[in-house]
């Protein structure tokens, strides 16, 4: 597969935007929203299974006003740094950032299809908050800590969303995601994926104290089959 990485302008600067793009040279595109580690060793691997699979794929980097190109290991040390770096994150400016990424996304000669967005954790929430001002073919928000608090603007979104929470998460309590259970129970767009015993980040295999070896798999397995449905 091709990698390279482009550049996209804003009023106070430019950030980089990572691609990966597909043997067949094109294919539906897939914004893919970074967690605190940044765009790191999990994302870079989502983003190449996606693009072994078919998708262009683009990961913004949005911690760059903070600490650009910003990349950590996923372990303790890692998660605490990033923790530090994510306190200083502006989650509106976020949005903003992600929505010029995936125009210059879906502008690529590569994109060919539908286009989609997936974020992990604090990705996950923004990848949630874009799709209430962005119009986009498929959104899958995994473990968003924002989504629960925000269930009212879900009016305000038309495209597919899939929503996947660990039912034992001890960031996103179980009650917190029954908010948003009930909240899309009457919304045909909606799909919400719950893996009961599992706890925060439970799919990013490269952070051992969060991982689920025995959870992940479904719930990949059912974010994939929702980007097939939707952007084929």
């Amino acid at each position: 597969m091709e990698t390279r990485t482009e550049k996209v302008t804003v009023a106070d600067g430019s950030f980089d935007l990572h691609l990966w793009v597909p043997e067949s040279g094109s294919g539906p595109a897939v914004l893919l929203i970074q967690e605190i580690y940044g765009v790191g060793p999990y994302i870079r691997q989502v983003a190449e299974k996606l693009a072994g699979l078919g998708y262009v794929v683009g990961a913004p980097d949005l911690f760059w006003r903070i600490q650009p190109g910003w990349a950590s290991d996923n372990d303790e040390a890692g998660t605490a740094e990033s923790l530090k770096v994510a306190s200083r994150f502006d989650v509106p400016q976020g949005v903003a950032d992600s929505a010029l990424a995936l125009a210059r996304l879906r502008a690529l000669p590569e994109a060919d299809g539908g286009t989609g967005v997936l974020g992990f954790c604090l990705g996950g929430s923004i990848a949630y908050l874009l799709a209430t001002a962005v119009e986009t073919d498929a959104v899958a928000s995994c473990y968003g800590s924002a989504v629960p608090g925000a269930t009212g603007l879900m009016e305000k979104i038309t495209a597919p969303l899939l929503f996947v929470f660990g039912g034992s998460d001890p960031y996103i309590p179980r009650d917190q995601v029954a908010q948003v259970e009930r909240a899309a129970a009457d919304r045909p767009n909606v799909e919400t994926y719950v893996a009961e015993r599992a706890g925060h980040a439970f799919l990013n295999h490269e952070a051992p104290q969060f991982h689920d070896p025995q959870a992940a798999p479904e719930a990949w397995e059912r974010v994939l089959g929702f980007l097939e449905r939707r952007l084929r």
